[in-house]
């Protein structure tokens, strides 16, 4: 599993960095979104993208009380933003989401950068 975990994970960030390329900073997020999805299924990849993510409320269960960005090969959640610069609440964000999903690993990655590795943050519970 850990072995998968890391090879989606380094699929994941060279897709960014190839959409980054191709668009460059200054789309909105659903455009990046949708590249990214395209690349990483060119890449063999699975990718689900606003996948809900339920909560359990005193015994009930909340569905869609979130959405994640996308779910990649079932194991990296991805959060996207097209921000001037990540805050700490969209930090909280993807650790809300993975502590939720029962997700190990989470990219949030914004696009809206010069560099996109100045918007890229790799998170792990």
């Amino acid at each position: 599993m850990e072995e998968q975990i890391e090879a989606t994970a380094k699929q994941v960030v060279d897709a960014a960095l190839c959409v980054h390329r191709a668009l460059g900073p200054g789309l909105l997020e659903s455009a990046y979104e949708q590249c990214l999805k395209i690349e990483l299924i060119n890449r063999g990849l699975t990718c689900e993208t606003q996948q809900p993510i339920a909560i359990d409320y005193y015994g009930q269960r909340v569905e869609m009380a979130f959405r994640a960005d996308m779910i990649v090969n079932g194991v990296v959640l991805v959060e996207l933003k097209s921000v001037e610069r990540i805050q700490p609440i969209h930090e909280a964000q993807l650790l809300t989401y993975l502590k939720l999903s029962d997700l190990r690993v989470g990219f949030l990655i914004n696009f809206n950068t010069k560099l996109l590795k100045e918007g890229l943050k790799r998170m792990a519970l």
